[in-house]
């Protein structure tokens, strides 16, 4: 085999005392995609981050081309034809996408000013080769998440690097936009160009894979160089060094009498021109029910849930019943005294304060709870916090465990935790198992389903037909800010809700 491109030697990392890489070794070879894999606070996105200049302090080194470089920064790894694309968004919301891809290396005209119009072109390319039409002097800040996810892709594709590190880029886009990424894979691939990977979601990867390394505990623990011959169960045993039997079913239940009902639910971009993020939409939800909501990005999913929740008021009408009571929700004040839970799609930026600790994070959105002569009780708010630690199994130190310091998957508990502290009759979850690895997501599967067993009506919104068909009672599709088709368990199938969702 030729000379690895890059390659990292003897790699450690500690956080505060914590070992987070222990001696890793990498290689990585031009032309190749070479996919890392491993579960959530393995040290992969660590790892990724040394390779690329976030980490500038640790022990051992990095050769490229075979001599030692050391980079200080980003911009430094980029200029030796590095570039990375984040799990966590790495974007200025109040920059044009133009300015977030073009940011650090800006272009200049004869006069030494900006040159706009030049940038403008270019950004237009790279966003069109991703099928991402839209105009590239758009706010960061009005797109959706999936959206802002193109962008990042973009922006490492525009550097024309040597080596690209992916760190999960389909998380949060659609299947026709993973296609349109694993195509440009491909092309880049064949210019030599080197591609890091990283992903949990296993079915994809054999796709585009040319090598797995895998990662556990901070260790490199093995690779599968005959990429052709592993299987999933191969990429998940040495990911978590066990099996992991009894992929995740829905049990048969019997519901309870109606929570939540729904009906023409309206919200608008624009109320002088009819133009709706949510078109007449209308849906129930029994005690004890998980509905799974399906749909491609852009078709309403999110504004759904956010309508019902009351952050869009003035642009939203139509009617909802709690409970066969007709409610009014104005705000999210509002939602939360009806008994409505809503665990958003990015957990970082709207359902935690990473800063934080565990039981600050939990108690936050009912803090009545945890006051005492007027005053936030400190010793209250932890033994609120144990509690569901304790009930959803968090794992942590404690519950003044900082927030940014676990991993996705426990992340994701604390704001389950967070809404479970008001004790909602009607939990949203938009995306609860987004950038988390396989055994935490079987974890949070396993706990809607309990969720559900307890009372509550659980409404899950997914963009993976796996999760979405293995978690609902009930599916609906949405296409184009409408609900296109409804299915049972029994009825549905991939084929079936693929139609009905590109429609």
């Amino acid at each position: 085999m030729k000379a690895p491109i890059l390659s990292a030697q003897n790699i450690t990392k500690k956080f505060a005392g914590t070992v987070a890489l222990n001696q890793v070794y990498l290689d990585v070879y031009a032309g190749q995609v070479n996919v890392i894999i491993g579960e959530n606070g393995a040290g992969k996105s660590t790892l990724m981050k040394i390779l690329s200049g976030v980490h500038p302090i640790y022990e051992g080194k990095l050769l490229l081309e075979g001599k030692e470089v050391q980079f200080n920064n980003p911009k430094e790894a980029n200029e030796k034809g590095i570039a990375i694309i984040h799990q966590e968004l790495n974007l200025i919301p109040y920059l044009s996408i133009t300015e977030n891809i073009f940011l650090g290396r800006e272009l200049v005209n004869k006069l030494g000013l900006l040159d706009y119009e030049t940038m403008h072109n270019q950004a237009k390319i790279a966003l069109k080769q991703l099928g991402f039409n839209i105009n590239p002097r758009t706010k960061v800040a009005d797109l959706r998440i999936g959206e802002q996810q193109l962008v990042e892709i973009a922006k490492a594709l525009s550097v024309n690097a040597r080596i690209i590190i992916m760190d999960e880029p389909t998380s949060a886009i659609s299947d026709s936009e993973v296609d349109i990424l694993f195509r440009i894979i491909k092309d880049i691939k064949q210019k030599d160009v080197a591609i890091l990977y990283i992903s949990h979601k296993l079915d994809e990867l054999f796709r585009i894979a040319d090598r797995f390394i895998a990662l556990r505990d901070g260790e490199m623990v093995g690779k599968i160089e005959e990429v052709g011959q592993a299987t999933k169960e191969d990429l998940i045993r040495l990911m978590v060094g066990r099996d992991i039997k009894n992929s995740f079913k829905r049990s048969e239940v019997e519901l309870g009498n109606e929570m939540l009902r729904v009906e023409n639910l309206c919200l608008y971009k624009n109320k002088s021109n009819q133009n709706f993020w949510v078109k007449d939409v209308s849906f129930s939800v029994k005690k004890g029910e998980i509905l799974g909501i399906f749909g491609l990005m852009g078709a309403g999913r999110t504004e759904l849930f956010e309508a019902i929740f009351g952050l869009h008021s003035n642009n939203v009408t139509g009617t909802v019943f709690i409970e066969g009571e007709k409610t009014e929700i104005r705000s999210v004040s509002d939602a939360v005294k009806a008994g409505l839970g809503l665990v958003p799609e990015n957990r970082k930026k709207d359902g935690l304060v990473l800063i934080m600790d565990i039981a600050q994070n939990i108690s936050m959105a009912d803090t009545k709870q945890v006051v005492k002569n007027n005053f936030l009780s400190r010793l209250l708010e932890n033994k609120l916090a144990k509690h569901y630690i304790e009930k959803i199994n968090i794992k942590a130190t404690s519950e003044k465990h900082v927030t940014r310091n676990l991993s996705g998957g426990n992340q994701q508990k604390v704001v389950i935790g967070k809404w479970l502290a008001t004790h909602p009759k009607i939990l949203f979850l938009d995306e609860p198992t987004r950038g988390i690895d396989v055994n935490a997501k079987n974890e949070i599967y396993h706990l809607i389903e309990q969720l559900a067993k307890e009372g509550l009506a659980v409404v899950v919104v997914s963009s993976e037909l796996p999760e979405i068909m293995a978690i609902s009672d009930r599916i609906l599709v949405m296409s184009q800010s409408k609900i296109n088709a409804e299915f049972t368990s029994n009825e549905a199938s991939e084929d079936a809700i693929m139609s009905a969702a590109i429609k």
